[in-house]
């Protein structure tokens, strides 16, 4: 079996539009939650969300490119010529059908489908743009990016709720493992942040009320409403080993293994088992070789959701036993960049690799009420220096979709 390593990261994010914007600001602790400015909030519970600020779709884009292509789309192709700049290479030198391109996202097109169906409701079937369903359709990011550089590998979307870009991570890694690819560009994206969808999480109950943007995203808090919308993507480089150390590849650290399981319990509540998701952590960190006491750091789930924050607490309890559940450093980024949703996992994977990479977990941020329920190391007073050798990054999605991913600091 092959060795997988990180060799490119790029992000597009409410916290920031680059790799080092993004990480300055979660070391600093800072978040990216604002009143919605995407709609009209008065007839709504819902106020805050954690939107995209000053995206240049021109980076990538033409402005007749831009619009015929939806805003998640725009986003991830943007991410991946960050992460193939930091890589060093776009691979024009290799054999394209050895590099593959796995985009998660959750909902996909949604801004197009939206602003299509409500033109076909008010002016008829002939107004709906003839690029309607190739901008809604939740494959055209990974195809967006793959013509965009020629890449030939394998090339799909995973659609797991907000389970998908961990699940994007984990396959392109299990591909490159086995040899089927050399090089793959995983991660997810989202742009979810309009009316309709607001709506449906906010009748589901499952979105914070809160119009303090300190207090709006605030997991294991006893006080937590529902999370907060985000958006955004990223993308990571994924490379065999020698092939990166062939053309001499800064290398980030190495993805060490990946669990993915189901609940088989509810459509939106995780299973109160926990049994399902701590079977995923454990495949991570085993294929990854890994004992519980050696994870220094779980960049958690932690959705702010009532449900969420206290069955995960219990599949960490599972997955390490309760002693070493309760030594490690357990945070959630989402304080900062609320729930990418099918982006959540492949953002969340950056952090760990930064994590690994400076030595450094990030805190959970807004935390002030103590849940007897969530009694585990959540990292809320201040962000910890220290060395990280295994990170495990959990993603959950609704449907009982369970991903986790062990990362490891590279070692030759």
């Amino acid at each position: 079996m092959k060795r997988v390593v990180v060799t490119g990261l790029g992000v597009v994010s409410p916290i920031g539009n680059d790799v080092p914007t993004f990480w300055e600001n979660i070391k600093a602790g800072k978040h990216g939650i604002a009143p919605i400015t995407r709609f009209d909030t008065s007839d709504m519970g819902v106020k805050l969300a954690a939107e995209v600020k000053d995206f240049d779709s021109s980076l990538c884009y033409d402005k007749k490119e831009a619009r015929r292509t939806d805003l998640y789309t725009q986003y991830v192709v943007e991410a991946s010529r960050q992460a193939l700049v930091d890589a060093g290479t776009e691979f024009k030198e290799d054999d394209a059908f050895r590099i593959g391109v796995y985009v998660g996202t959750g909902i996909g097109g949604i801004n197009s489908l939206e602003t299509e169906f409500t033109k076909f409701l008010e002016k008829g079937n002939s107004r709906v743009s003839p690029f309607a369903i190739p901008m809604l359709l939740s494959n055209m990011a990974a195809g967006g990016v793959a013509m965009r550089y020629g890449f030939k590998g394998t090339n799909f979307a995973v659609v797991s709720a907000c389970a998908s870009s961990a699940h994007t991570v984990g396959e392109a890694f299990a591909a490159i493992k086995a040899g089927r690819l050399d090089v793959a560009l995983a991660g997810g994206t989202e742009a979810s942040i309009t009316k309709f969808t607001a709506a449906g999480f906010n009748n589901m109950k499952a979105l914070s009320h809160s119009e303090d943007p300190d207090r709006a995203s605030i997991p294991f808090d006893a006080e937590r409403g529902g999370f907060v919308m985000g958006e955004g993507a990223a993308i990571l480089v994924l490379e065999e080993l020698e092939h990166a150390l062939a053309r001499g590849a800064k290398i980030y650290a190495e993805v060490g293994g990946y669990g993915a399981t189901a609940d088989a319990y509810h459509i939106t509540s995780p299973s109160p088992t926990g049994d399902a998701a701590s079977q995923a952590m454990i495949m991570a960190y085993t294929e990854a070789g890994a004992k519980p006491e050696e994870i220094d750091y779980i960049n958690a789930h932690g959705t702010s959701t009532g449900l969420n924050d206290k069955y995960e607490t219990n599949a960490i309890k599972i997955a390490l036993g309760e002693e070493n559940a309760r030594k490690v450093n357990i945070g959630s980024t989402k304080s900062m960049t609320g729930h990418l949703l099918g982006a959540a996992g492949g953002i969340e994977s950056i952090v760990c690799v930064k994590a690994i990479e400076e030595g450094f977990i990030p805190m959970t941020i807004g935390y002030k009420v103590k849940d007897e329920e969530c009694d585990l190391n959540y990292t809320t007073e201040a962000p910890v220096q220290k060395e990280v050798r295994y990170a495990l990054s959990n993603s959950f999605g609704f449907g009982g979709h369970n991903g986790s991913l062990c990362f490891k600091k590279y070692e030759a």
